[in-house]
């Protein structure tokens, strides 16, 4: 009798779905070979955490989905990636590709929402004011845009619209101010999260959509050279370098002009599914 419980115990568990660490089910990771005149990159895509970008990327890169060609303004159907160039590689940063007129300026005509999970990247943990210094992590460059991104959204909330009203409620602003994290920040910038999936941080070798602000994903992406820690909550992280860093990293050490557009053209010649 025992014998046979243990034997209904395996096959029950053999029956299971695969675990990963931490109890959770073992996530999908389609793999792709970014394929460019310096090299291959080997990829693994973040499906579970991040579908509809992955999936965006998957149709387009395979000729799957329609998109409005910049050059003729019609809608057509064929591997998208195939033949564009990285029109924006910084050293020590990042390489970017994507754009059909390969000026950083174009898209599939089209565009769609981020998938970050602010939470799990910790930005409802960390502070917009540091020693009552802006976070290096907010990206802010001046006063104004301090105002602008920090302040004018506690002004609003607090109904405050003169000095007048400042100087009545300036223990309310200093409570409220002290009391904002990177995510309400961000959230008062446009960006809209999600707590369904976990998000990946943007390290070296993380391949993430860029954008001109929320929610205005294309077909733009890059890949970090470096960890990018102040662009965490900005851009969708949607798969990662597995191979080929070294091709990436001489793709990143090209020479460039004043717009960091590599002087000889350094092409994207396929992005397809490792069968």
């Amino acid at each position: 009798m025992k014998k046979y419980f243990i034997l209904i115990v395996i096959l029950m568990v053999s029956s299971l779905p695969a675990f990963g660490g931490g109890g959770m089910l073992k996530i999908e990771r389609p793999e792709f070979i970014i394929k460019t005149s310096m090299g291959s990159i080997h990829v693994q895509l973040f499906q579970d955490e991040t579908p509809k970008t992955v999936k965006n990327f998957i149709e387009l890169a395979e000729g799957e989905k329609e998109f409005t060609d910049p050059e003729t303004n019609k809608t057509v159907k064929r591997p998208f990636y195939d033949g564009l160039i990285f029109h924006r590689v910084i050293k020590d940063f990042m390489l970017q590709g994507g754009c059909p007129l390969g000026t950083g300026t174009s898209g599939p005509g089209y565009q769609f929402e981020d998938e970050i999970n602010a939470d799990a990247l910790g930005l409802d943990k960390a502070m917009a004011l540091e020693n009552g210094k802006p976070n290096q992590l907010l990206g802010i460059r001046s006063q104004q845009q301090f105002q602008q991104v920090v302040m004018m959204p506690i002004y609003m909330k607090l109904g405050i619209k003169n000095q007048a009203d400042l100087d009545a409620k300036k223990e309310e602003v200093i409570k409220t101010m002290n009391s904002t994290s990177l995510k309400n920040a961000f959230e008062n910038m446009g960006y809209r999260y999600q707590d369904k999936f976990p998000s990946h941080f943007l390290k070296k070798g993380i391949l993430a959509m860029a954008n001109s602000g929320p929610n205005t994903n294309g077909s733009q992406f890059f890949i970090n050279l470096i960890d990018t820690p102040w662009l965490n909550g900005k851009h969708t992280a949607f798969g990662k370098v597995i191979k080929g860093m070294d091709v990436v990293d001489k793709i990143g050490a090209v020479a460039v002009n004043t717009g960091s557009k590599p002087v000889k053209p350094v092409t994207i010649i396929s992005i397809r599914s490792v069968k």
